[in-house]
């Protein structure tokens, strides 16, 4: 048996030493300087970097449960064929009552159990070393991770923090300049972050009337509805690139552009529950992951420059579109 650990600690520590790296490293010799990333970018690459830390983490988890299992296994072969060979090398001579050939038969069978035995306790030793490494690795991802993770939620509530600051001073202004009231609403969606445990139990009938919004900070909102659709749907406008999250908890059903919808995310969340995600600008998921609820799904699209950034968002149960709005309570 031939562990595959060796691999993936290889990957492992690539993708940790990378993420330690700082912008100004990865800059190859005699290249113009990039220019300064916007804090939107610092926010989006530490979010993505939080991504990979948590299915690095999750992977090695899973792999050092599986070192255990072998080496487990391997001790218990190692075990159990010790004590045939205590067994039989008690027999001592008897076997030459045998004749010759049992003799024989019974000195091989016994040198053939102490190689076994051998090589058992060599791959137990590799097994318990390769999770002894493995550990150390996982340890240092996780320190990595929860230091990252402090750093995205940080600039997460400042984000949010700024956004609507500045939209209290708009509404401010616009109250002495025009008393004509407006098709949209305006709404928050603070509560939406990676790691918000608000609507991660419970199924996705449970939230009628308090789901949390895909987008998070200020969102302009208004009924819409693309063409093929039997239902309305939201449209929720946000800066060009602005990050959409998961609902709730469920499974990629589709990823790809889709006619009027654009490039679309479907997530499955189980008992005939579905939200559709459309006019993204990037698709972050593929077809069959697992989501969990608050993770990045995509961006918001800007329909090509020639209308103004929205999210497109739908509700269905089954194949029936229902009205979103009293699923969020406004």
């Amino acid at each position: 048996m031939k562990p595959r650990w060796s691999s993936f600690i290889g990957s492992m520590l690539i993708a940790a030493s990378a993420a330690a790296l700082s912008p100004a490293a990865e800059v190859a010799q005699n290249t113009p300087e990039p220019a300064e990333p916007s804090k939107r970018d610092l926010g989006g690459d530490a979010e993505r970097r939080l991504s990979e830390f948590t299915r690095e983490t999750q992977a090695g988890k899973l792999e050092l449960e599986r070192l255990g299992k072998d080496a487990d296994a391997a001790h218990a072969r190692m075990v159990s064929r010790g004590r045939v060979y205590v067994r039989l090398a008690k027999a001592g001579l008897l076997p030459v009552g045998g004749g010759f050939d049992a003799f024989v038969e019974h000195a091989v069978h016994l040198e053939r159990l102490r190689n076994a035995i051998g090589r058992d306790v060599s791959l137990e030793r590799e097994l318990s070393a390769a999770r002894v490494s493995l550990g150390r690795k996982l340890m240092d991802l996780e320190t990595r991770r929860a230091a990252l993770e402090v750093e995205v939620q940080a600039m997460s509530t400042a984000q949010t923090a700024l956004l609507s600051e500045q939209d209290r001073a708009d509404a401010f202004t616009r109250a002495f300049s025009s008393s004509v009231g407006s098709a949209h609403t305006a709404v928050y969606g603070a509560g939406v972050g990676p790691g918000d445990p608000a609507a991660a139990s419970g199924g996705f009938a449970s939230l009628k009337g308090r789901l949390p919004f895909p987008l998070t900070g200020r969102s302009e909102i208004r009924s819409a509805r693309r063409p093929g659709s039997e239902g309305p749907g939201l449209e929720m406008f946000a800066p060009s690139g602005s990050v959409v999250r998961a609902v709730h908890a469920g499974r990629v059903a589709f990823a790809d552009s889709y006619a009027a919808y654009g490039r679309t995310v479907i997530l499955d969340h189980g008992a005939g529950y579905y939200t559709v995600s459309a006019n993204l600008g990037s698709i972050e998921v593929k077809v069959g992951d697992d989501v969990p609820f608050g993770s990045r799904i995509g961006t918001v699209g800007d329909d090509n420059g020639d209308t103004a950034a929205r999210l497109y968002f739908e509700i269905r149960i089954g194949t029936n579109t229902v009205a979103p709005a009293d699923w969020f309570g406004i």
